[in-house]
């Protein structure tokens, strides 16, 4: 709440009151060349990352339910979740992916709450009793004060906070969606709306995967070592079928409700701030577009391969812990720019766009020897800001 509080009458009026297209472009009006494109480059990699990991999810998931059945191989099934993906976003466009975000939520919430209530029902519960057992498990502890801790509460908070910020706030592809509307009134509305919503989904989400462990747990059933796989593993092989087939619809639209539009984003950032593309030419250099769509789903394709091939933790741990390292120099320069009226050295500042992350990664594998035992959480992001917005400190005229 706190983070879209800050989208909203923070950065969506700076937004609106530029009329921006591509929102790095106020970088370039506020600091110079070097700036626009450190902040556009950072969108991309950061974009392309957290997009492959969702896809990769997704994948695994069709890998299992599928393509090992006919023995497939993993790529196959990555190729297929792209093309479908890269058809119609390239067909239809933003305004596409808008109606398709809608349907994609719908059978999203529609899955966790089915899988909520089946589990219920298998073990006999009543409502009183999910609640309860919800309630008095261990996991669902909120509040860990120990400061030393990763998941001490008011590092989650704060780290949650500028998490919103960054990866809704600056992301393109997330504001191009709420640029759509016809006034800033609009869409500030959407944004106060997504996140009361968004609480009570997440609320939703927690509580159905304090459910699986549960259900797991009741009917003697090994937990997988990679957790991601526990929810299509008891969805396929222990749901009913309609269970397991409306898992399939809402983890695919989960994964796809992002990546589709990322897709979109990807192309639109390259083609306006590497291509320079203007709004009055973009829909007019439609090969050099379609391309650009080729080119950032042909490098989906290979970063998804790649983390399968590295990846040892949590899909949602990994896209937190990329967002931290890739959307801290965003931060700094978004930060620096509307808080200070500074100029910068602006040929300098991909130098301390990329020295800060490096700098907060040797710190955070460090931190417990040098800060008395500190661990850092997903609030290196924030350390990451900081450093980035010291280093253009450091280099203002």
């Amino acid at each position: 709440m706190l983070g879209y509080f800050v989208i909203a009458k923070v950065l969506l009026p700076l937004y609106y009151r530029l009329n921006l297209v591509s929102i790095y472009t106020y970088l370039e009006e506020r600091f110079g060349f070097w700036s626009y494109k450190s902040g556009a480059f950072f969108f991309l990699i950061s974009r392309v990352i957290g997009s492959s990991f969702r896809l990769f999810l997704v994948a695994s998931v069709l890998q299992i339910s599928f393509f090992d059945a006919f023995d497939l191989p993993f790529w196959v099934a990555v190729l297929v979740t792209i093309i479908l993906i890269w058809l119609y976003t390239f067909k239809g466009g933003i305004k596409t992916i808008v109606w398709t975000d809608t349907l994609q939520t719908t059978f999203m919430i529609a899955a966790v709450i089915i899988s909520i209530i089946f589990m219920k029902n298998h073990l006999d519960w009543s409502f009183s009793e999910l609640v309860g057992n919800i309630a008095n498990d261990p996991r669902s502890k909120i509040f860990n004060f120990d400061w030393q801790s990763g998941h001490n509460f008011f590092k989650q908070f704060f780290a949650g906070a500028f998490i919103a910020i960054v990866m809704t706030g600056l992301d393109q592809d997330m504001m191009q969606k709420n640029l759509t509307c016809r006034s800033l009134s609009d869409a500030q509305k959407n944004i106060f709306w997504f996140s009361v919503i968004l609480i009570v989904v997440n609320f939703l989400f927690l509580s159905m995967g304090l459910s699986l462990f549960q259900f797991a747990e009741a009917n003697n059933i090994v937990i997988p070592e990679r957790t991601d796989y526990l929810f299509p593993e008891l969805a396929i092989n222990h749901f009913s079928t309609v269970g397991a087939v409306v898992f399939l619809l809402g983890i695919t639209a989960a994964a796809y409700s992002s990546a589709d539009s990322a897709l979109t984003a990807l192309t639109t950032s390259f083609c306006i701030d590497f291509l320079g593309f203007t709004p009055k030419n973009y829909h007019e250099k439609k090969n050099i577009r379609k391309a650009v769509h080729f080119g950032f789903s042909f490098l989906l394709f290979l970063v998804i391969l790649v983390f399968q091939a590295i990846n040892d933790q949590s899909v949602i741990t990994a896209v937190f812990v990329a967002a931290g390292y890739t959307y801290g120099p965003l931060l700094g320069l978004f930060t620096f720019g509307i808080f200070t009226k500074h100029q910068l050295k602006d040929q300098w500042v991909p130098f301390v766009c990329l020295l800060s992350p490096a700098l907060s990664y040797i710190i955070n594998i460090n931190s417990v020897d040098w800060l008395w035992g500190y661990k850092f959480g997903f609030e290196i992001l924030i350390l990451n800001g900081l450093l980035t917005f010291g280093g253009l400190m450091a280099i203002r005229k």
